[in-house]
């Protein structure tokens, strides 16, 4: 069986130099139109003023921390919740482990004091 190799040309390992881009690109005349660089000429600013849109009316800080508040008790109450189902599910799977070996003293037997 011939092995088949693939058609190779000398234009498949050209290795193109590229050149740092150190002046600033010049305008383009075409046709009737000029083309502007991609860059602007001044730098802008590295702040978000340029996302921030006026409001109209101003920021209700009570309303906002109230609303921090609820959230973080929504979550802590979630995460203790998702505690308390752990460790139930890991007692109630010891304990099914307990009684499945043949095991007679498995649960916990609490007596009140007199």
């Amino acid at each position: 069986m011939k092995s088949q190799r693939p058609i190779t040309s000398d234009d498949e390992h050209r290795v193109l130099q590229f050149r740092p881009r150190t002046t600033p690109s010049p305008v383009v005349h075409r046709g009737s139109g000029i083309v502007q660089p991609l860059h602007a000429a001044t730098p802008e600013p590295l702040d978000l003023s340029r996302y921030e849109q006026p409001r109209e009316e101003p920021d209700d800080f009570r309303h906002r921390m109230l609303a921090n508040i609820a959230a973080l008790a929504f979550t802590i109450a979630l995460t203790a919740i998702g505690i308390w189902l752990a460790v139930s599910i890991a007692d109630l799977r010891r304990t099914q482990d307990c009684v499945l070996m043949g095991r007679r003293d498995c649960v916990k037997i609490t007596t009140p004091h007199i």
